[in-house]
């Protein structure tokens, strides 16, 4: 979905855990470069090319992917599409997230304790070779190079120049972008969309609620008509106002 000019929702369905999980990446690009915010779990880029194809960008001109935070849902997809641009891509995250996303370190929320639940949570359905190779996948998550570090407040030049907004809590290095010219918030996880309604970070994956709660009133700086949450979509009405009420702990 074309947001404004240089920028789109693009809307990746995952099988998840004998289910479906619906992603919602951020693509901002112009005459010259492509910027793709999140790359979904491993396995998807077929379907993420295709999502370039209709948004009339060509897969060519990516040349740079913006990591909001650690979470396997969002830099899953990042080492396959290294491959095939032969690493001419560049990445960029914040650098408290860097160790994790570079293997150095194991991802926060992999912890022993939550590849069992993760475990106990799939159906029985589930083939025991998926199963396997789920919690592989799990236990040794994707680890890719990040290329440059990003900073609160820092202005990335494409699309007119995306804004960079430190939201920590959902992780302790989660980022968000804002878009000016189109007054768009690309919120990651610090935000989601349930039913239509915009509402705050899912606290069962939201290891600090209290400072990703603190965060939001960041977003008081910025005039927000439109707003992509990675899972929800889109959201757009009084997003300012139903912000400052999320900031101060309305569901």
């Amino acid at each position: 979905m074309q947001i404004a000019q240089g920028i789109e929702m693009l809307e990746i369905t995952a099988e998840v855990m004998g289910g479906t999980d619906t992603l919602y990446p951020a693509l901002l690009w112009d005459e010259d470069h492509a910027v793709l915010v999140d790359t979904g779990y491993p396995g998807l880029l077929d379907k993420i090319k295709k999502a370039f194809e209709l948004a009339g960008v060509a897969w060519s001109t990516l040349d740079t992917v913006v990591l909001t935070h650690q979470d396997i849902d969002h830099i899953g997809g990042l080492p396959s599409m290294l491959d095939e641009a032969n690493e001419t891509i560049k990445v960029l995250a914040h650098p408290i997230e860097q160790p994790y996303i570079e293997g150095e370190r194991m991802l926060l929320k992999h912890t022993p304790e939550a590849i069992a639940a993760a475990e106990a949570m799939l159906p029985p359905h589930v083939p025991e070779e998926w199963r396997r190779a789920f919690l592989h996948l799990l236990a040794h998550p994707p680890k890719a190079k990040v290329d440059a570090v990003i900073e609160d407040g820092q202005k990335l030049p494409v699309a007119g120049g995306v804004i960079v907004v430190e939201t920590p809590g959902h992780s302790p290095g989660h980022v968000s972008l804002y878009h000016p010219a189109s007054r768009t918030l690309i919120a990651a996880d610090s935000l989601t969309v349930k039913n239509g309604e915009l509402h705050g970070p899912d606290p069962r994956v939201t290891p600090d609620m209290a400072t990703a709660l603190s965060s939001l009133r960041k977003y008081a700086d910025y005039a927000v008509e439109n707003v992509i949450c990675y899972h929800g979509g889109l959201y757009r009405g009084d997003a300012g106002r139903r912000i400052a009420e999320l900031a101060e702990g309305a569901q």
